[in-house]
């Protein structure tokens, strides 16, 4: 009897750690490439925001004069998705 339950006791164990393990990753993702957000290309010239296709000069947007338009482009992009979820 003391066997079963140990055995029932690691199944479960196991079982928690899973969904513990399941839920982490999808907190944390991958690390992949593709889930790249910003890419910060100086030799181009341009920085390219990959979740909404924005695309701006890298210069300007370390000095802080396109910052703006990369923020209410985000802003924008958001308020659309919102819209469509409730939809």
């Amino acid at each position: 009897m003391q066997m079963l339950r140990a055995r029932l006791y690691e199944m479960e164990l196991e079982k928690q750690q899973a969904e513990l393990g399941a839920e982490r990753m999808g907190q944390i993702g991958h690390g992949d490439r593709a889930e790249k957000i910003r890419t910060y290309n100086q030799p181009q010239d341009r920085v390219t925001d990959h979740r909404i296709g924005f695309n701006a000069t890298y210069n300007g947007v370390l000095l802080g004069d396109k910052l703006v338009t990369v923020i209410d482009a985000l802003a924008a992009a958001e308020r659309a998705q919102k819209l469509a979820e409730a939809v």
